[in-house]
């Protein structure tokens, strides 16, 4: 943690004058020697799964920098692989980039949008002598790659002749080669100390049918020949990878510089934002959906944007997440407790204070009115008057928290035992007279009295109790179901077993079927946030609530295990 918040002082304010992280020096730097004239960026995800919060950052970076300097911002799918790509990721993916703010107004594009351009670029490559067909299968393939150490071997194909070349390029492209009998790959240097640019493969042969080009093609481009492309074709000025880009950053100017784009895009890396005891693998969360371990890849218990969406993080809440880890090239990591705390600051002015029993025993007022209700008055967050008021109904019978009352309490319990009074939170005060138990011993009911002079707001100040409970009244109360959940990392004992399984924890999710809620909760609707008082934040959850049924998510707990660090 200590080294994150390091990161972040890179972007610390000197005086008045707020310093400029590595990017924003060197978009300056560009911009005043007239390399560009303006500033494009772009987020190229590809949709074989959902975002999660490592790339919220990637998101609002490249946002950020867009509109901090007045330029255009690329939303752009990369689709060149169709065995892992389905719309419903894709559709997930332009939700979460929207709902985090980044609008790329009518600038959405696809990398299949430039199919045609990327195979006359290969061909362009073939004629000079700077691309060959091979036939070297994948084991051959890895073989000849050499190692760190060692240098590669030439492909036995590499010195093929243009036209040869050109002709089994096209016997690639028009469907007459199996998957994986050949491939097309730039002829660069088997000797180079970067594995990347040694001769690295830029096509390969996949008959398999594209969400939108259909059976247009059975050859796909790679990601590193692609994404150069991509962005010289858009227009992009600084293309902002995360650190695993540096070592493929020669083979990125390779490929712009040999196929002649003209004022070409610079890649800049930056380092990823890692949070501790999460599940970030596509493939991890993948197998924990299909075996019904989570009920989705937007289950409340992972970090994938939708999932955090859906447990009622906002995105002012991931922004401020972001800007505290900061922009930086040394790699790091995040406790996940600075994540919460960075929704509780969002949601402690805007959220409703609402009475809510989640382990609910029954209070009776046994010298209260029979059949008799009144309505109190109650603030809706007291730290923001300006939010008003709303009537509660109080009567006779109410829920409280089973935990608030004892039989026999410990030293410095201050809540209900019998002879003990407390004061019902904007209520009255109340003395315990006992409790019902049913047939083995445990407690149904508990009694007690009250005393009217005493009621919230009265002015009454004749004596003090250390003691104030929360309740809701029986008579009104809605019945909800509340879930209230933990890491699903067993975080004792970390990520991964040494199988390379996950350490999953047995109690991630506690479901509450039978939690009280004062009665305006029964309109809520998906997304609605409050805070339960006492018991954290919640949200409508917006998979499983039905109308007038809604089921809530607790996004938090009021308790923070982190401290703000004093650069903050």
């Amino acid at each position: 943690m200590a080294e994150e918040i390091t990161n972040k002082s890179d972007n610390a304010e000197v005086g008045n004058t707020p310093s400029r992280h590595f990017i924003e020096q060197a978009i300056d730097k560009d911009l005043a020697e007239g390399v560009y004239d303006h500033v494009c960026t772009r987020f190229p995800p590809e949709p074989n799964g959902f975002l999660h919060i490592g790339h919220a950052k990637s998101i609002l970076l490249n946002y950020g920098m867009a509109k901090e300097y007045n330029g255009k911002f690329n939303m752009r799918f990369d689709d060149t692989n169709p065995t892992k790509e389905r719309s419903e990721f894709m559709d997930s993916i332009i939700e979460d980039v929207k709902w985090l703010g980044a609008d790329y107004e009518d600038r959405l594009f696809h990398a299949s949008d430039y199919f045609d351009e990327m195979y006359e670029n290969a061909v362009k490559l073939i004629k000079k002598g700077k691309a060959y067909v091979s036939e070297l299968t994948a084991e051959q393939m890895r073989e000849y790659r050499g190692t760190l150490t060692e240098p590669g071997k030439d492909d036995p194909n590499r010195n093929r002749s243009v036209e040869e070349n050109l002709k089994l390029f096209e016997d690639m492209k028009n469907g007459k080669v199996e998957d994986g009998a050949m491939t097309l790959r730039a002829k660069i240097d088997m000797s180079s100390p970067n594995i990347n640019m040694r001769d690295p493969i830029i096509y390969r042969v996949a008959h398999m049918t594209h969400a939108r080009t259909q059976d247009k093609w059975c050859i796909y481009p790679m990601y590193d020949y692609a994404h150069p492309i991509e962005d010289a074709i858009e227009g992009i000025t600084h293309s902002l990878c995360t650190l695993e880009f540096e070592d493929h950053r020669p083979l990125y100017d390779w490929v712009k510089e040999e196929c002649g784009y003209k004022n070409p895009p610079r890649q800049i890396e930056f380092a990823k934002l890692y949070l501790n005891n999460v599940v970030t693998g596509k493939r991890y969360i993948k197998r924990l959906v299909e075996d019904g371990i989570v009920d989705g890849w937007d289950d409340p218990r992972l970090v994938t944007i939708a999932a955090l969406r859906r447990r009622g993080f906002t995105p002012e809440s991931i922004k401020m997440f972001v800007d505290m880890c900061g922009i930086s090239k040394a790699q790091s990591t995040a406790e996940y407790a600075m994540l919460e705390y960075c929704i509780r600051e969002d949601l402690k002015l805007k959220a409703k204070r609402m009475l809510a029993v989640l382990n609910p025993v029954k209070l009776i007022i046994d010298n209260y009115p029979e059949n008799e209700t009144e309505y109190l008055e109650i603030e809706n967050n007291k730290e923001v008057p300006e939010m008003g008021t709303r009537k509660i109904p109080f009567g006779k019978e109410l829920y409280i928290e089973r935990e608030d009352f004892m039989e026999e309490p410990p030293k410095k319990y201050f809540r209900l035992f019998p002879g003990n009074e407390v004061r019902l939170m904007n209520a009255y005060f109340v003395t315990c007279t006992g409790c019902d138990k049913d047939e083995n011993g445990n407690v149904i009911a508990v009694h007690c009295t009250y005393d009217p002079e005493t009621k919230s707001g009265s002015g009454f100040n004749a004596r003090k109790v250390k003691g104030t409970i929360h309740w809701v009244s029986a008579k009104e109360a809605v019945n909800a179901e509340v879930r209230l959940y933990e890491n699903i990392i067993d975080e004792e004992k970390g990520v991964y077993n040494e199988d390379g399984s996950l350490n999953l924890n047995p109690n991630s999710i506690t479901v509450i079927k039978d939690a009280k809620l004062e009665p305006e909760l029964a309109d809520a609707v998906s997304y609605d946030k409050f805070q339960f008082v006492r018991n954290g934040f919640f949200c409508v959850d917006s998979k499983d609530s039905k109308p007038g049924a809604p089921v809530f998510n607790r996004i938090v707990s009021l308790k923070s295990s982190f401290v703000l660090p004093k650069n903050n």
